[in-house]
């Protein structure tokens, strides 16, 4: 029960205090934000990465910052419940006019849980729902810019409109050919609209900021033709001169699905009213889930929190039980699913086989180098929790008791609450998209099939090496397909950076007989690594080794590995492009012969 009245002065000081710390977050993540367009401008690729990965960091600092502050100044651990439900409804009141409401309900939710026991956890202590409407979020101080430009051009017009949309984004650096830019556009537009008449209330609706990802900055919004809409973006790079250029139209959710993929790293894009973006990219995407638009956006700690609140609902909403994941079972992580709920959840198993040599610190290394580091379409965004309560008699008995065997220390099965409810609590637990394995889908395949999944693996692996990645453990059952088609890795234990690694060849061996014991016979060192011995491992089926060898047999040399370290070294950057090379403009002067779309062969 909520108080009567709000008579203890200590909770709006509490409340008002958290609303500082979030207010900071958000400031200094803006600004990072805000910063890209700068770089982009001069070309600052590795600070760009930089800012990137420190970005993420961003939220727990705050938090930690204001849990200290509300021990050290109001001893906020020792207040009781009654202080701490005028907390949260003096926090609500100071929401009312803010711009981010829901990230700042998240924030306190973060806060709170680090500070009061668990068994607080319900509605009347943090924010189970949103309490705060972020629908029709504007900022209406003067000079504020909108969510989103409107431009109403006739078909005669068009051509100027996409020529002004492109230049009042104001980029501080010159286009080496815009009027050519635009043309190639406006090609891209009467193809994808046909001969379709534009009718009285044709719009083009733009969001007033740019998305900066690594070395591209994209213009995103949506042509409005009569009930039609279209979603777009346009890629903007540089060429090798230093100028400006639009590489693609990119048109309708599937291609906007690919650039927003779970498989990518977080855009930077300055928002005051992120809600309103959300919505916007909602309109462009129907089908993909708010949580990972706000993942996208950077706003990872607010899609964890929608996610969670989507899966809390689909368990209410559905009566199958959590399952051990199909497909061979790992040797580091305890996979389960739940087979109505497109997600795998993935435990540390509490020991490991001898041939892994390995520890719980530096699994949690790997994933927190996957979350900070560009996955370039090819590493997927994992969701990590603390203390999940599971219901527990939505689990299947062989999962419990494979669950107290290889994961003890992170299992409690209890009643809490003293409700009667038994739950199955996980102490620590990563979330994913659920793929196809590799190794099933190839078992399942067509011929066709086959050849591309072959393809796609050998161009993932290559994606990787650019990002300077070592995946480690190459077996296909690591690797994932998507719905798209895309061969994604997924199994992060063993990766290292590519910069790390020592790639040899194999020595010859002293004898026939010492070369046929199938014993190693050369020193090798914890980082070396023989790309020739990895064939006897990923070709033993024919089909296979066939496709390979046409389109990746370089992944078998190690000039190839090191000759890509090298250039990493060097301080190069290569180009992973989150669409495929049909939808480039092909203009030779621009094409920088070294680099790759994200469909075809990397050059060694």
């Amino acid at each position: 029960m909520f108080p009567q009245q709000l008579n203890d002065t200590r909770a709006f000081e509490i409340a008002k205090a958290l609303l500082d710390g979030f207010n900071r977050h958000y400031r200094l993540f803006r600004e990072t934000s805000a910063a890209a367009k700068q770089r982009f401008e001069a070309a600052d690729w590795a600070g760009q990465q930089r800012a990137q990965r420190e970005r993420i960091v961003y939220y727990d600092l705050r938090v930690q910052e204001a849990v200290e502050r509300l021990r050290s100044e109001f001893r906020a651990h020792e207040l009781p419940m009654d202080v701490w439900h005028q907390v949260k409804l003096h926090y609500i009141g100071l929401l009312t006019n803010h711009l981010q409401p829901e990230l700042a309900e998240t924030f306190f939710n973060s806060v709170t849980t680090k500070i009061l026991h668990r068994s607080y956890f319900h509605n009347d202590f943090i924010f189970v729902r949103p309490a705060i409407s972020t629908e029709y979020i504007e900022n209406d101080e003067p000079g504020s810019l909108p969510t989103f430009r409107v431009y109403y051009p006739t078909r005669d017009s068009l051509r100027e409109t996409l020529h002004r949309i492109v230049t009042n984004f104001q980029l501080q650096r010159e286009f080496d050919d815009l009027d050519r830019d635009v043309d190639l556009v406006l090609q891209a537009v009467d193809r994808e609209f046909g001969d379709m008449r534009i009718r009285t209330n044709f719009q083009v609706q733009v969001l007033s900021s740019l998305f900066f990802r690594n070395k591209g900055a994209y213009i995103v919004g949506k042509f409005i033709n009569g009930y039609r809409e279209i979603p777009f973006s346009l890629p903007i790079l540089h060429d090798e001169r230093g100028r400006l250029y639009i590489d693609a139209a990119l048109f309708g959710e599937d291609q906007l699905q690919k650039l927003f993929s779970f498989a990518r790293a977080y855009f930077m894009v300055e928002m005051e009213v992120p809600a309103a973006y959300v919505h916007f990219l909602r309109s462009l995407m129907p089908h993909k889930p708010r949580s990972e638009i706000y993942n996208a956006l950077g706003l990872h700690k607010q899609g964890k929190n929608l996610f969670y609140r989507d899966f809390l609902f689909h368990l209410r909403h559905s009566s199958d039980k959590f399952r051990i994941a199909p497909g061979i079972k790992g040797m580091v992580m305890l996979v389960f699913d739940l087979p109505s709920f497109p997600y795998v959840f993935k435990v540390i198993k509490d020991f490991f086989p001898p041939q892994k040599d390995t520890t719980r610190e530096q699994i949690q290394a790997k994933y927190r180098l996957v979350k900070q580091h560009d996955r370039v379409g090819r590493m997927a965004d994992t969701l990590e929790y603390s203390n999940v309560a599971f219901p527990f008699e939505r689990f299947e008995e062989d999962l419990v008791q494979e669950l107290l065997h290889y994961c003890p220390s992170q299992v409690e099965i209890s009643d809490r609450d003293g409700d009667g409810q038994v739950e199955l609590i996980i102490r620590h637990v990563y979330i994913e998209r659920r793929m196809i394995p590799l190794n099933i889908y190839l078992q399942e395949a067509t011929p066709g099939q086959v050849e591309q999944a072959v393809i796609e693996y050998g161009n993932a692996i290559k994606d990787l090496v650019a990002a300077n990645i070592f995946p480690g453990d190459m077996l296909w059952k690591n690797f994932g397909v998507t719905r798209h088609d895309k061969v994604v890795f997924y199994d992060y234990d063993e990766i290292e950076y590519l910069t790390d690694c020592n790639f040899r060849r194999v020595p010859p061996a002293p004898n026939e007989e010492v070369e046929m014991s199938g014993e190693i016979w050369y020193p090798v060192g914890p980082r070396d690594i023989f790309p020739e011995t990895f064939g006897p491992f990923l070709l033993g089926n024919e089909k296979v080794r066939d496709v390979f060898m046409r389109h990746h047999a370089d992944l078998l040399d190690p000039e190839f590995w090191q000759g890509h370290k090298e250039r990493i070294l060097a301080g190069h950057m290569h180009d992973v492009f989150p669409y495929d090379t049909c939808h480039r403009f092909r203009v030779r002067e621009r094409t920088a012969p070294a680099e790759r779309p994200v469909d075809e062969p990397v050059v060694p």
